[in-house]
């Protein structure tokens, strides 16, 4: 069991937590279990998540993470979105990644919709990425098939399936159909 009342957590302490297949953030000093996601979650995560991995090393522009990365933000926060990327000028000086966890938050943070998900909780989580430099947010809802862009604290953009989500000038040339992150199975 778990204690979750409110402490000081070391990055330690907190890299120390079971390996009993739960995520967790740290929000305000208190653990919250981000619970487990489902196979649609994980999917798009992966699947998003590899394409942006693969453009990202390959034109070297930074560094992508998934959703066990945590970033330590300026409250002491840990937030660990679905998705991350930190781009190289943020990584300058580094010839690996940091064992323990980023100072800051990531240039894109992306986050999947999961049915346990309420809008206080994502929109908090945007606020404090932007208050944090994050420059780009991707909100992606698998049931409703969109994409909410963000490059401040309010959407600017919704892309459906028929539209393109794009990199901008923090992932320079990066594009993908939204419509395949929503593809239904042929085989």
């Amino acid at each position: 069991m778990i204690s979750t009342e409110q402490k000081v957590w070391t990055d330690e302490a907190f890299m120390a937590l079971p390996k009993d297949g739960h995520r967790y953030e740290l929000v305000n000093g208190e653990l919250v279990d981000m619970g487990n996601s489902g196979m649609e979650h994980g999917g798009i995560g992966s699947f998003l998540g590899g394409l942006l991995a693969i453009y990202v090393r390959q034109h070297k522009l930074g560094f992508v993470c998934d959703s066990s990365t945590a970033f330590t933000l300026k409250t002491g926060n840990k937030r660990s979105p679905d998705i991350s990327f930190v781009s190289k000028e943020r990584l300058k000086g580094l010839k690996r990644p940091p064992r323990g966890f980023f100072q800051g938050s990531p240039d894109l943070a992306v986050e999947i919709l999961s049915p346990s998900n309420t809008v206080e909780e994502i929109h908090t989580k945007i606020v404090e990425y932007f208050e944090n430099d994050t420059r780009l947010v991707w909100v992606i809802h698998p049931d409703e098939k969109y994409v909410l862009v963000y490059h401040a604290p309010e959407p600017d953009r919704l892309l459906r399936p028929q539209d393109s989500l794009e990199g901008g000038a923090i992932v320079p040339g990066f594009s993908m159909s939204v419509a395949e992150l929503f593809e239904e199975w042929d085989f």
